[in-house]
C-alpha cells in the first residue's frame, strides 16, 4: 500500500473518518468528505478511486497513528515486560477512543477486500514487535524456544482481540485494569523463563 504524506490526502483522510464516522458509511457522500476537508471534488479522485477505497487508508493510517504513539511510550522502558505493559495500555486506550473507526475499518476490508490487505498493512507493525521479541531473548528476559515471527503475529491479534472484546463486544466480566492485567500475566507464563 502507498503511504502518502500529502497535506490534501491528509486531509481528506481525516475528514473522511470525522464524517463517516458521525453518519455512517452508508450515508456518507464523496461530497460530504471534501466539503470537510476544505478541497475539490476532483482532488478526492487523485488519491481515492471510491468512497470504499478510503478503508484501507483509514485502516493504515489507524495502525501507523497506534504503533507510534506504542514507540513513543515503549522509548521510557528498559524491560521486555514493562514494553508488554505499555503495548496492552496503549492497545486498549485506542480500541476505546477508535472503536468506532475500528468497526468500519473491518466490515469495509471484509467486504471489499482480502486477508493479504490487512496483512500488508500490519507488516510494520509486525516487524516492530518481532524486534521487541528478538531483543527479549537476547537479554534473556523471555525463552527462546519459539517462532518469532508467528509469535508476533499471535501477540498482536491477542491483545488487540482482547481490546476490541473488551470495548466492541462489550464483553466486560471484569473491570478494565482486571482485563488488562489478565492479559499480561497469561502473556508473562507463556513467555517467562522459568
Amino acid at each position: 500500500m502507498m503511504s502518502h504524506t500529502n497535506e490534501k490526502y491528509d486531509k481528506i483522510l481525516q475528514a473522511a473518518i470525522e464524517v463517516i464516522s458521525e453518519k455512517g458509511l452508508d450515508k456518507t457522500s464523496i461530497s460530504d468528505i471534501v466539503k470537510k476537508a476544505g478541497v475539490a471534488q476532483g482532488t478526492f479522485y487523485l488519491y481515492f478511486r471510491s468512497k470504499n477505497a478510503l478503508i484501507p487508508a483509514i485502516a493504515e493510517n489507524l495502525l501507523m497513528y497506534s504503533l507510534s504513539n506504542i514507540k513513543k511510550r515503549v522509548v521510557e522502558t528498559t524491560t521486555f515486560w514493562e514494553k508488554i505493559k505499555v503495548f496492552i495500555d496503549e492497545t486498549y486506550r485506542i480500541t476505546d477512543e477508535y472503536k468506532d473507526v475500528l468497526v468500519l475499518c473491518y466490515s469495509g476490508l471484509a467486504l471489499e477486500y482480502s486477508l493479504e490487505t490487512w496483512e500488508t498493512i500490519y507488516t510494520p507493525y509486525y516487524h516492530w514487535f518481532e524486534e521487541i521479541l528478538q531483543n527479549a531473548i537476547v537479554h534473556e528476559e523471555i525463552i527462546s524456544n519459539f517462532h518469532v515471527e508467528w509469535t508476533s503475529k499471535m501477540i498482536i491479534n491477542l491483545v488487540e482481540n482482547a481490546a476490541e472484546r473488551f470495548y466492541i463486544a462489550k464483553d466486560q466480566d471484569m473491570e478494565l485494569e482486571d482485563s488488562k492485567e489478565e492479559l499480561f500475566r497469561f502473556l508473562e507464563r507463556s513467555l517467562s523463563i522459568k
